[in-house]
């Protein structure tokens, strides 16, 4: 991603969002969220270069910017919380995109953020059911927006999504982490006994109620 159009495109393509001059300079493009009015993307051209500013959690923030030289601190903005980002072509398109995305589930606080920082909070040797990170994610109905989420999980490193099974604690199908048993496998690596592709949730599960 090299140019204004390519990051406004993708900046738009998210839901209830718009695109505005706020300064009376069409050197800042903004997109925004619809109904509060919040920025997550802004667009402009500095020294020559084309540079967009995210919101960022402080968690990922220090990672962007010792990743690739060409993220640095907010340009402009409180630099705890926002990136300047040149697109000068050094940083993959999925990664560019992966910001803008971040920035946006910031500012609109989406169900999907608050599934994976949900998921976040499952520890090593426990496992937690949909309905369990759909409660603690603060909607106990959605969920089949957890596996939704889950199945599109940007960062399985961070967010172990394996570690979530349906109410009988079963696993998910294999088509979900690359192939059959690699959940099981994920699992038992953690310490949890899987038997007949299922887990005991007497015994592994984690203490909120069970869906």
């Amino acid at each position: 991603m090299k140019t204004r159009k390519e990051a406004l495109d993708y900046g738009l393509s998210f839901e209830n969002t718009y695109q505005e001059a706020p300064f009376h300079d069409e050197n800042w493009q903004l997109v925004r969220v619809k109904g509060s009015k919040k920025a997550f993307l802004w667009t402009y051209e500095l020294d020559g270069k084309m540079c967009i500013n995210v919101k960022c959690d402080p968690e990922w923030r220090d990672f962007w910017r010792s990743a690739y030289k060409s993220v640095m601190p907010g340009y402009h903005q409180n630099k705890e919380h926002w990136n300047t980002v040149i697109l000068d072509g050094s940083i993959p398109d999925d990664d560019v995109k992966r910001m803008i995305a971040e920035s946006y589930d910031i500012v609109t606080d989406s169900p999907t953020r608050r599934i994976y920082e949900a998921v976040k909070k499952i520890p090593k040797g426990k496992v937690a059911t949909y309905a369990q990170v759909a409660a603690m994610a603060g909607n106990p109905k959605m969920c089949r927006a957890v596996r939704n989420a889950l199945h599109k999980n940007p960062d399985f490193e961070n967010i172990p999504c394996y570690r979530v099974v349906n109410s009988k604690g079963q696993l998910a199908g294999e088509y979900v982490f690359g192939g059959l048993w690699a959940q099981k496998e994920m699992l038992e690596a953690d310490g949890i006994e899987v038997i007949d592709g299922k887990v005991d949730l007497n015994k592994y599960g984690i203490a909120l109620p069970m869906g």
